[in-house]
């Protein structure tokens, strides 16, 4: 287990979802904005970028105005996660794909007098050469040796991470995290699975470069869900060519569907066939808006019919169930009342936040 500020990964803790600012840390007044819009979605840590030292040198502000631990993504240049640590900064992320050890080594050392942890971050667009040629062995052939390239890019990420890890903890150096990413789903799958049981550091997951919704969404529920399906992953941060913010919110979603969060509603509700008779789209999307910043674990079901309702959506916490001009309010699978369909958004709203209110 490690500590993030006061945020706790690893162990016997939840998963922690964490988002990145997308923002040019320069520019503190939006960095800082973007920040509070993730911390609002529940990013209980954010990411920052920090390619130069007049970057570096806006993270103390930014933190001083800001209620969450930040982590600098440093790359290249060692004395930039140095400075970063010197103003303040809860975690370093470093490659070692493009740091020299040495260089890895004086951040470790300036982290461990500052009792902040690093991240290991492996990708694979940035394996070190030597690493990659000896896993491939000469083979380079794509085709039917698909898999085995995959496999032998996927060894060589795990051997990048435990060379560092080793190097770190011949110095002390054990508060660390590990991340093994490529925009290749399978071979981050298999990098996590084959480092899982050969360190007791905390993991964390993510699917480089996924790519815009909905692709990159699906891309990283398969990988990421995979993975903790298995009982592999501390926490997480998707990544896709969309807002930052729908980011945590599919971070959730994740945790939700296998039951690893509790922070937040669930919406159920169907595909819609010829038997509905109401604008189900329409009316999804009043509902998830109305319910999105709630906080606390419910599930809420907009079925299209009754065949669909309260029958097929039991389990729901509270539902509705539309008709023909209307619709049934019903919860845990009872009927309650029937409602007119200009009112059903509105009193399902209401029945939900009066939960909140209670809960």
């Amino acid at each position: 287990m490690i500590s993030v500020g006061k945020v706790k990964i690893g162990g016997n803790n939840p998963v922690v979802v964490q988002g990145m600012a997308k923002t040019d840390t320069e520019d503190v007044r939006a960095t800082v904005e973007e920040i509070r819009r993730l911390v609002r979605a529940g990013a209980k840590i954010v990411r920052i970028a920090v390619p130069t030292v007049r970057a570096a040198n806006s993270v103390s502000q930014i933190k001083n105005q800001v209620d969450v631990p930040i982590v600098a993504d440093i790359h290249f240049n060692y004395r930039i996660a140095i400075e970063c640590i010197d103003k303040g900064v809860d975690k370093v992320r470093i490659n070692p794909g493009n740091m020299h050890k040495e260089e890895i080594l004086r951040v470790a050392r300036r982290a461990k007098e500052a009792h902040i942890p690093l991240r290991i971050g492996v990708n694979s667009g940035s394996l070190e050469e030597n690493l990659l040629r000896k896993s491939l062995n000469g083979e380079r052939t794509r085709g039917y040796r698909e898999e085995r390239y995959r496999h032998a890019v996927a060894k060589a990420m795990v051997e990048s991470a435990l060379q560092t890890v080793r190097l770190l903890e011949e110095k002390n150096f054990t508060d660390i995290v590990v991340s093994l990413k490529s925009s290749d789903v399978l071979t981050t799958v298999l990098s996590y699975q084959l480092i899982s049981d050969k360190i007791p550091y905390p993991l964390h997951l993510g699917i480089t470069a996924t790519g815009p919704s909905p692709q990159g969404v699906i891309r990283s529920s398969i990988g990421v869900g995979l993975l903790f399906a298995q009982g592999i992953g501390d926490t997480l941060r998707v990544s896709l060519t969309d807002d930052s913010v729908e980011e945590v919110r599919v971070g959730y979603q994740i945790l939700r569907s296998l039951h690893l969060s509790e922070a937040g509603p669930t919406l159920v509700s169907c595909p819609t066939c010829g038997r509905c008779k109401v604008n189900l789209k329409s009316i999804v999307k009043k509902v998830f808006s109305g319910i999105e910043n709630i906080r606390f674990p419910l599930t809420v079901a907009v079925m299209g019919c009754e065949v669909n309702g309260p029958g097929e959506a039991k389990e729901a916490d509270i539902g509705i169930a539309c008709t023909r001009g209307g619709g049934v309010l019903f919860k845990k699978g009872k009927r309650i009342k029937r409602l007119k369909e200009e009112d059903m958004v509105d009193v399902l709203l209401r029945e939900i936040k009066s939960k909140a209110s209670y809960k």
